[in-house]
């Protein structure tokens, strides 16, 4: 085949054009365990055959969740694409509630779980869902049934009929529906079909770093339940790339064992990889803390395409070479040539500082609904990165900007419509362009993100505020972990904070406070003139109706489990405020009454 065209096709293009002795690794038992294309084509085929022998037909919903990314879970989402099933992947974080509304609204027939945990989670909510017969493991569970019995049936089975199956399938037919968790309200099922997402790997290959084919690791531990995780998966399978599949738990340990040439991130995980690394380079002293000072604050001033002029390329050169080789051995990151980060915004300072220590990163930006790339950064032509921006909109789809600022998207990555919500849909699909509901500006072919429409409030003065914009630039302070801006309705925006707390100790053991717990070190007199001199120092860059007039400390970090924020990081703004309502009500009194 030319291209591959339904999601099954990948693995096929990769055994005729590039077959690989490892085109995927993952952990079994505690020890790494590959298999080559041709093996895991082999798979596929007996993951089909055996799922049609338990009587699994072309358009019945399969459940996928996993805790940490494994190869069964590939297997299988190839196995139930080809035959004209339906995959129905679920973040392993969602609670039991939205399981039992997802496996539902989904009518999911067969559930697939990765360990013991995630298998009693699902089976104390089984017998409310009227559709699923049975629960399978990925691991050996005591009581449960092995995904291995469905291999077993496959061997059986008559590939002649899982061949015939796949001739049935076309490209515009759903593929698989992944409910997103939303900042507001019950998830929504988001319908893709073979052509939004394979048509979305191919055009954002051009994208992707210089890589050797065949001879190219990458890195997977996003949850691949996700669409940009998965995605890439059918990307790298498209391009020769081996994949390497691990979890959130394990990410130092297998990056320095793989030496990956990529890996996807989200710009949380980029902050705390920066945090690690200033704390251990401030740690020093002397002349090494001193080069290390100067390497940071160099790499912070990078430029792209060499704009800075050759002196500063002459002194990053040494930067790099004394310094950030250090920190590129450290994290495994000596042969890296790009790290795709998405599903957020990334804080300029961050792609500069990486991108100034030889760690290219690629900023992007999508939505599930959107396959998911609608733009990226890219070094593979001058003139394609920009920081502050998430790149240029890449082949075959469109983006304009409605006249209130909000970002349409058209192409045949455009997801279907929503699961069984046709309301839903005709809200955000018109005349096929999709509504994104972020806030940006085209900038000389960039894009550049500014907000969410649905985010941005009034202040009692009729002033619009733009929160996001404001959140990214207040955690640019080494001070701030996490921070939410609110101020609906109000005289002025006000901010709740979550400090970086290794940072923040460090700096009162430098001063001299003797401070015993986090509620002291919060309410200490200068730990607060330290903030309002952080706040203070970025107000500068807003207007008078948009700057942080008061602010609050919080003990603790916004959490997945607290429902404050959703599996990929994006702030859940109202359970926050829900959460704090004392607090808000100090800042704001009657806010809540």
């Amino acid at each position: 085949m030319d291209t591959p065209r339904r999601l099954f096709d990948f693995p096929y293009y990769q055994l005729e054009h590039c077959p690989l002795k490892v085109m995927m690794t993952s952990r079994f038992h505690g020890e790494w365990k590959s298999y080559s294309t041709k093996e895991f084509v082999e798979m596929m085929n007996l993951a089909s055959a055996g799922l049609q022998a338990m009587g699994v037909r072309a358009g019945d919903r399969i459940a996928l969740i996993t805790d940490g990314n494994r190869s069964e879970w590939n297997v299988l989402d190839h196995g139930i694409l080809q035959i004209g099933a339906v995959d129905v992947p679920i973040y392993p974080t969602m609670t039991e509630q939205d399981y039992e509304y997802i496996l539902n609204h989904a009518g999911a027939k067969l559930c697939f779980v990765s360990n013991q945990d995630l298998w009693e989670k699902v089976s104390r909510i089984r017998d409310r869902v009227s559709s699923l017969q049975e629960i399978y493991t990925f691991d050996q569970v005591n009581g449960a049934r092995s995904w291995t019995e469905v291999l077993k049936a496959g061997e059986g089975g008559d590939r002649k009929e899982v061949k015939a199956a796949a001739d049935q399938v076309k490209e515009d037919d759903l593929a698989t529906i992944i409910y997103t968790s939303g900042t507001t309200g019950l998830p929504k099922g988001v319908m893709l079909s073979h052509r939004n997402i394979s048509s979305n790997a191919v055009d954002s290959t051009k994208r992707l770093p210089e890589l050797i084919i065949g001879d190219s690791r990458s890195l997977s531990f996003l949850p691949c339940c996700h669409i940009f995780e998965r995605m890439l998966h059918y990307l790298y399978m498209l391009n020769g790339v081996s994949i390497y599949l691990s979890g959130m738990e394990q990410i130092k340990d297998d990056m320095i064992f793989i030496r990956p040439h990529i890996f996807t991130a989200v710009p949380r995980l980029l902050e705390k990889f920066y945090d690690g690394i200033l704390a251990k380079g401030l740690a020093n002293t002397g002349i090494k803390k001193s080069l290390f000072s100067w390497a940071v604050n160099l790499a912070l001033r990078w430029e792209p395409d060499g704009k800075n002029g050759g002196w500063y390329g002459f002194q990053l050169k040494i930067a790099r070479k004394l310094v950030f080789s250090k920190v590129k051995t450290a994290l495994g990151l000596t042969e890296i040539g790009g790290v795709a980060c998405g599903s957020a915004a990334l804080q300029p300072r961050l792609a500069r500082f990486f991108n100034g220590a030889g760690i290219p990163v690629l900023e992007g930006y999508g939505l599930t609904e959107t396959s998911p790339v609608i733009s990226v950064n890219t070094f593979r032509q001058p003139g394609m990165c920009r920081p502050g921006a998430v790149g240029k909109v890449i082949d075959n789809v469109e983006v304009r900007i409605a006249k209130d600022g909000e970002i349409l998207c058209k192409g045949p990555n455009v997801m279907i419509g929503y699961y069984h919500a046709p309301e839903l849909t005709a809200e955000v699909l018109k005349d096929g362009w999709f509504h994104t509901g972020d806030i940006g500006e085209l900038r000389e072919g960039f894009l550049a993100i500014t907000d969410r429409k649905k985010e941005m409030f009034k202040t009692s003065g009729g002033k619009y505020v733009a929160p996001q914009v404001i959140e990214n630039v207040l955690k640019e302070s080494s001070f701030i972990e996490q921070c939410i801006v609110i101020g609906e309705s109000q005289k002025y925006p006000a901010a709740l904070i979550v400090p970086e707390f290794i940072g923040l100790r460090d700096w009162a053991a430098k001063q001299g406070l003797a401070i015993h717990s986090d509620a002291a070190l919060l309410n200490h007199p200068k730990i607060q003139d330290l903030f309002e001199q952080e706040i203070e120092l970025r107000n500068e860059r807003f207007g008078k109706w948009e700057q942080v007039k008061a602010f609050r400390l919080l003990s603790r970090a916004f959490t997945i489990e607290a429902g404050e924020i959703t599996p990929t990081l994006k702030l859940k703004r109202k359970r926050i405020m829900e959460n704090n309502k004392a607090l808000i009500n100090d800042i704001f009194p009657e806010h809540f009454r």
